[in-house]
């Protein structure tokens, strides 16, 4: 069977769009903290007019910074929608890998399906709704990294000096179950943050995560392979870092009466942490679907001594 080869192209296009696709994630979570999501009651035209030719600019010149905030999550998605149809262009154009070209096409169903929710959620004035949008976001910002790394030159070009990654296959396994472990600890904070449910469990579960992050980065350390083993630090850095920001999150909005910390709602504070808690979030996930992706690649050689996964 001939190899699959580098496409450069169809890499940079990968990148470009997951690297798009933070601007209405960041968008989407700024208007969340904000509670802007019905800033407009009709979808997909904004106070009736067309959403190229409403006046978004106006809204920053006249204070009304509700609009302007779910206007620009609305064009963000709209620029994140272009570009995926682009990547799934050059992805046809250029690649013969049907996996490749599936996951391509994933990710432009994912961005169709996350607008129609986003629409769905102001049409229905549900925060059900706006739960589902936010946690899906996360999931098409992975299935976005998955081929950012399937197309990557490292995953098209590696061969089995590196390998093998483990003695036996279990310890593996706890590397592909850290992004369920991550999504569902996600979820919960969805609860949280559109339910205003779920604080308590929220907060449990992010010591498992902890737990388990620390266990997965002892286990990937004590692989033979250095790029499961360079995958690790940073991945415990940045639940670290996550587990602060949430920690920050908890003073800014709840306030801390031992310290005589008051907290003031919708405070730049409060705003900068609750958003970027989410966005750290979805970048974890992404990270940690890195990890196990880097994972399954080593581990694909140590077990069958050749190239099995295209």
């Amino acid at each position: 069977m001939k190899s699959a080869s580098y496409k450069p192209l169809v890499h940079w296009f990968a990148c470009a769009t997951a690297l798009t696709a933070l601007l209405p994630i960041l968008a989407g979570a700024l208007v969340t903290t904000r509670n802007w999501g019905m800033a407009f009651p009709d979808w997909p035209t904004s106070d009736g007019q067309n959403m190229l030719l409403y006046p978004w600019l106006a809204d920053w010149f006249s204070g009304a910074m509700d609009k302007f905030g779910e206007h620009g999550h609305r064009l963000a998605g709209m620029i994140i929608g272009l570009m995926s149809i682009a990547l799934v262009s050059v992805t046809f154009w250029k690649e013969q890998r049907k996996s490749v070209r599936l996951l391509a096409t994933a990710v432009l169903a994912g961005v169709v399906l996350q607008g129609l929710l986003g629409g769905m959620r102001v049409e229905l004035d549900q925060r059900v709704l706006a739960l589902i949008h936010g946690s899906f976001a996360a999931l098409v910002l992975a299935v976005m990294v998955t081929l950012v790394v399937v197309t990557s030159r490292w995953w098209v070009t590696f061969s089995n000096e590196d390998a093998p990654a483990f003695h036996t296959a279990w310890p593996a396994k706890w590397i592909y179950a850290l992004p369920f472990v991550i999504y569902f600890q996600f979820v919960l904070g969805g609860f949280v943050r559109h339910l205003h449910t779920g604080l308590f469990e929220h907060l449990f579960f992010a010591i498992e995560v902890l737990v388990y992050v620390c266990i997965v980065v002892a286990i990937a350390l004590r692989s033979r392979s250095e790029y499961i083993q360079l995958t690790a630090w940073p991945l415990l850095l940045f639940v670290c870092f996550q587990v602060g920001l949430g920690l920050c999150t908890w003073v800014t909005k709840y306030g801390l009466p031992q310290a005589g910390f008051v907290a003031v709602s919708h405070s730049a504070e409060q705003i900068m942490f609750r958003t970027a808690h989410t966005i750290v979030g979805m970048l974890l996930l992404s990270f940690s679907v890195l990890q196990a992706l880097v994972c399954l690649r080593v581990h694909a050689w140590s077990r069958n001594g050749s190239e099995r996964v295209k």
